[in-house]
């Protein structure tokens, strides 16, 4: 009991921060404060908090188990992921600064119409909404296994506290109030990183020279697939496939591009999308590195149990640390997934941003949704988290994809009534061609779906239209 009154002190004080962050940006807040931070962010600051907002407590809790089963080679992905965010950088924000946009599917209704403005919006909710109920989700369970079984608290009650406890901190400055709570958390979430580190490495008795070295020759610290076309590790395919995940879910997301519409100017925005972009590889090196550790230390759990297995058995001293960062890193992703929500609907599928008092009522709506949706995914997961957001998103984001790629390379005029049914048949298209292709070939398709995807609603825009003069915003 006493571990669990310590669990609680710790995580009463994280909060009191964040509110206490929450009350001094909150101050004078508009609607154009909650959605654009009155485009007066730093970059650095929106650049190094949104490091922390990548990172997951996905990412926290499943990255250093990914070298139980595929070694090091996830920094095949990470390494795309640096020509992805330069593509966000020079491609995209441009178009979304010269056209002072509060989201960015409005680009959409100015490019190819109306409804594939309100499609590629919903599309939008739809993802973010599933994506981050998956990554909220975990953080609960391990809080709920550490934490709350002890009290004899139900789940939903834990859920409901924590949904409660991001809404009262982000209603207010929404937006700007994440940019600095966001800096918060970062610290917190690599601060959490390397102690643990440290502690493996102590137990292993080496130093830190001595732990760099020996990850080196482990034979878990293989990043690269050359030879093999077949396997799901090919670098090609985790290269290209992390280029795509970052222009789609980063540069397409109005989650991730909303922080970045913060700052001050264009050139501002670059600075923090590719300082950040570069930060994410060493980021992600050090959880493997921790896995690969863990693993030599004789850790026998798999994927997404090895570093929570370790945790448990070491007692307070790794469980503090452990909980700062997973609570760090989950609350980062979820609290801006909910404003980005909030303002999505507010703006695009409503089209009201002036009216506060909608602002206020949709924001508590999504939060009640998200805390039902956390429940039915609590019952309904039966696979690997990370790979279940990945899945799921490269279903749901690959019409973004087509969509933004058919307006921005093309000057063709689209059928603007049947987008929304091209949208919607292209990830059933895409599900069964994954079907047929292992019943014929025994191939499966893993993160270049999204590729797929994306390139089956380009197919069925550019199919369903004729050349014409029209007005591209590019």
């Amino acid at each position: 009991m006493q571990l669990v009154m310590w669990m609680i002190a710790i995580i009463l004080v994280y909060f009191a921060v964040l509110f206490a962050i929450s009350r001094l940006t909150a101050k004078k807040a508009t609607n154009d404060t909650f959605f654009r931070g009155n485009r007066q962010s730093p970059w650095y600051m929106v650049a190094f908090g949104m490091v922390g907002a990548s990172i997951s407590g996905v990412t926290f809790v499943s990255v250093p188990g990914m070298v139980t089963k595929i070694d090091m080679t996830y920094m095949q992905t990470c390494l795309g992921f640096i020509v992805g965010y330069i593509a966000v950088a020079f491609i995209l924000l441009p178009l979304y600064y010269r056209l002072n946009l509060t989201t960015i599917y409005a680009y959409l209704d100015q490019r190819l119409g109306r409804h594939s403005y309100k499609t590629g919006a919903t599309f939008f909710l739809l993802s973010k909404m599933i994506g981050a109920v998956v990554r909220f989700y975990v953080v609960c369970m391990i809080l709920q296994q550490f934490v709350f079984d002890e009290m004899g608290i139900p789940f939903a009650v834990t859920v409901s506290a924590m949904v409660a406890l991001i809404w009262l901190y982000t209603r207010g400055g929404g937006i700007k109030t994440l940019v600095w709570t966001d800096t918060f958390q970062t610290i917190c979430l690599f601060s959490a990183l390397l102690l643990i580190i440290y502690k493996v490495v102590g137990e292993l008795g080496m130093s830190i020279p001595e732990a760099i070295s020996a990850i080196a020759a482990d034979e878990h610290s293989r990043m690269f697939v050359m030879d093999d076309w077949v396997s799901k590790q090919n670098f090609w395919k985790h290269f290209l496939s992390g280029a795509f995940i970052v222009v789609v879910m980063t540069g397409l997301d109005q989650d991730m591009m909303q922080k970045n519409l913060t700052c001050k100017s264009l050139k501002e925005a670059q600075k923090d999308m590719c300082t950040y972009g570069v930060a994410f590889v060493p980021a992600n090196l050090l959880f493997l590195s921790l896995g690969v550790l863990l693993v030599m230390l004789g850790e026998t759990g798999v994927s997404d149990t090895l570093l929570p297995g370790f945790v448990e058995r070491s007692g307070l001293s790794m469980l503090i640390p452990f909980t700062i960062g997973i609570v760090a890193a989950s609350f980062s992703s979820a609290d801006s997934a909910l404003t980005s929500l909030t303002t999505s609907y507010c703006v695009d599928i409503r089209e009201r941003a002036g009216d506060e008092k909608l602002r206020k009522r949709t924001h508590l709506i999504i939060c009640f949704l998200f805390v039902l949706m956390i429940l039915l995914f609590n019952i309904l997961n039966s696979t690997s988290v990370i790979d279940a957001i990945y899945t799921i998103c490269g279903y749901t984001y690959g019409p973004l994809l087509g969509l933004f790629a058919f307006g921005l390379f093309t000057k063709r005029q689209v059928h603007d009534h049947w987008v929304p049914f091209i949208c919607l048949s292209s990830p059933f298209i895409c599900y069964g061609t994954d079907l047929l292709v292992q019943h014929l070939w025994d191939y499966h398709f893993g993160y270049e779906l999204l590729m797929l995807n994306g390139l089956l609603t380009f197919l069925g825009l550019w199919l369903s239209t004729r050349s014409a003069g029209c007005q591209n915003p590019v």
